[in-house]
């Protein structure tokens, strides 16, 4: 292997190694002590990015244990290690055979998304079993201001809304957001709570900014 190729091939390797780096850091859970500003800086980004992905009303309030989507970022350094890899595919036609994996994997993709459609059909049966979604809700303890003016603008009442990056009744990436009517009622609840105060506050929130 002649000098220039092994120069292009190191290249990539760092290039590879950087994107490792900031995909791991897409989701950071909030510690004892962390600051929004502690966080933008030890993750490259900032505390408005933090705000804007997160949809965060107050930089202020944070809680341990939160987790935060630092996706702005990893995006933004994307296209900073596409030259590397374009260097090799032009050097070195072991590129080739790496980028064919592509294709196979959009397939399995495809191949599985019946399934995962399947599956979501059985969840809503399951909940249909039980009493209609709203039903379980208020059984809950959720009421029904909270159902008019925050599930049903943000998910329109489907226990398996999902937009990519938001999930559930109250369309949130952290956990509260996955699993039944009743533990997705309480993550809310708790939510409202601990962000705005109370139930009535996110829901003047959510009126007033279209979030919350």
């Amino acid at each position: 292997m002649n000098k220039k190729v092994l120069t292009a091939l190191t290249v990539a390797g760092i290039a590879t190694a950087a994107m490792a780096t900031d995909v791991s850091a897409d989701t950071y859970t909030v510690k004892s002590g962390d600051t929004l500003s502690s966080i933008a800086a030890n993750h490259n980004t900032t505390v408005d990015r933090i705000l804007n992905v997160n949809k965060i009303a107050d930089a202020n309030l944070i809680f341990v244990g939160e987790q935060f989507e630092l996706d702005d970022q990893v995006a933004a350094s994307t296209p900073a290690v596409t030259p590397a890899s374009s260097a090799v595919a032009t050097q070195q036609s072991a590129a080739t055979s790496v980028a064919s994996v592509a294709p196979a994997a959009s397939q399995a993709i495809s191949q599985a998304a019946p399934a995962s459609s399947a599956a979501t059909t059985q969840t809503t049966s399951t909940s249909s079993a039980s009493g209609s979604t709203y039903d379980q809700f208020i059984a809950a303890g959720g009421t029904s201001a909270l159902w008019t003016s925050v599930v049903m603008p943000e998910s329109g009442g489907n226990v398996n809304a999902s937009n990519g990056q938001y999930h559930g009744l109250g369309q949130t990436n952290q956990s509260w957001g996955y699993g039944s009517v009743a533990s997705q009622t309480q993550g809310m609840l708790n939510y409202a709570t601990s962000r705005y105060g109370s139930v009535e506050n996110a829901i003047s929130f959510r009126a007033a900014n279209g979030w919350w």
